[in-house]
């Protein structure tokens, strides 16, 4: 019963404290609670214009994604900071505190942070647009976004890669998608005994024949390199950026199929052999090989009796030493 009135009288304090608390301050709560909605309500506004002027700018979708980004992550960070102030925290303690400790994590981070500076490069130098494909080492794919730490990247399989920003700024990377129109590059080997102007001409009207391909500047096509198993013809011609694999693939099984249809081979690599038919001579040196002689060896050195101390042999030590008492002893008698 003693502590059911303890528990009774602790809970009813607790009642009268949070009710004094909303009377004394609900000027200071209203004022709270409207600081928090009327900032989420300019945040959203500005926002919102935002949006629709770099849309009305045609401005590139990444570099717009980034910029709002970073506005809307510094005005929650003001939001908070004016709330801060309106419950009587000092600020001045806070923005130490927070320096500090952007400091600290700056240090830990600095790589994270060196990506963060490489995305404001990447987006200030509009380097990369929304869809271009580029190579960067072994990795390749179609940009998807560029945020704060990484550059997104989807290859032609589904896959997403996430690229370092600052990978993206040191590294040599090649954008595929940098021009509207792009060169469609081929090299066809032919037989020797080929006709060099007919698989000029099969080339030249296969490639006239698709409207993708461009007309100005006109398709290109000579005999480049002798090889030793064929005759090479480079030839190339320009589409649009868009239209580069489509065309790619119709050249080739085209122009395959033409070659077969005018008797145009492309041999198997070939290998040349012949037979010699002189005598083959070899210079040498008419001597007898030397017959082996056998080395006499060395007469066997008698080891010291400290040798065979050092080595163990304690049985030949007890030899020598009964041998030379028996030689004494004989010696002895014979006086």
């Amino acid at each position: 019963m003693f502590y059911a009135n303890k528990v009774g009288e602790y809970f009813t304090n607790l009642w009268e404290t949070i009710k004094n608390f909303f009377t004394n301050n609900v000027w200071n709560i209203v004022k709270f609670f409207s600081i928090l909605a009327i900032g989420m309500i300019i945040i959203w506004s500005i926002i919102f214009t935002l949006k629709k002027i770099f849309k009305a700018k045609s401005i590139d979708k990444l570099a717009s994604r980034f910029i709002i980004g970073v506005i809307r992550y510094t005005l929650w960070l003001i939001l908070i900071l004016v709330l801060l102030m309106n419950i009587g925290v000092e600020i001045s303690g806070i923005t130490t505190a927070f320096s500090a400790l952007v400091l600290a994590l700056g240090m830990a981070l600095k790589d994270n942070v060196s990506n963060l500076a490489n995305g404001l490069i990447l987006i200030g130098s509009k380097k990369y647009k929304n869809g271009d494909y580029v190579i960067c080492g072994d990795v390749e794919g179609s940009i998807q976004e560029i945020n704060f730490l990484f550059t997104t990247l989807k290859t032609p399989d589904g896959k997403q890669i996430l690229m370092p920003n600052s990978t993206m700024v040191n590294s040599q990377v090649t954008n595929l998608g940098a021009y509207p129109s792009r060169r469609v590059t081929l090299t066809f080997g032919v037989a020797y005994d080929s006709d060099t102007e007919l698989v000029k001409k099969v080339i030249l009207d296969v490639m006239k024949s698709d409207s993708r391909i461009y007309d100005d500047p006109e398709p290109f096509c000579k005999l480049k390199t002798l090889e030793a198993s064929s005759i090479n013809f480079f030839c190339h011609c320009w589409c649009d950026n868009s239209d580069y694999w489509d065309v790619y693939y119709y050249l080739m099984e085209t122009i395959f199929n033409e070659f077969k249809k005018n008797g145009i081979s492309i041999p198997y690599q070939q290998l040349e052999i012949r037979e010699r038919t002189d005598k083959v001579t070899m210079p040498y040196i008419d001597t007898e090989i030397k017959e082996k002689t056998v080395k006499k060896s060395a007469p066997k050195k008698q080891k010291t009796i400290l040798e065979k101390i050092e080595s163990g042999d304690f049985k030949d030590i007890k030899k020598e030493t009964d041998n030379k008492s028996k030689k004494t002893k004989t010696e002895k008698k014979e006086k």
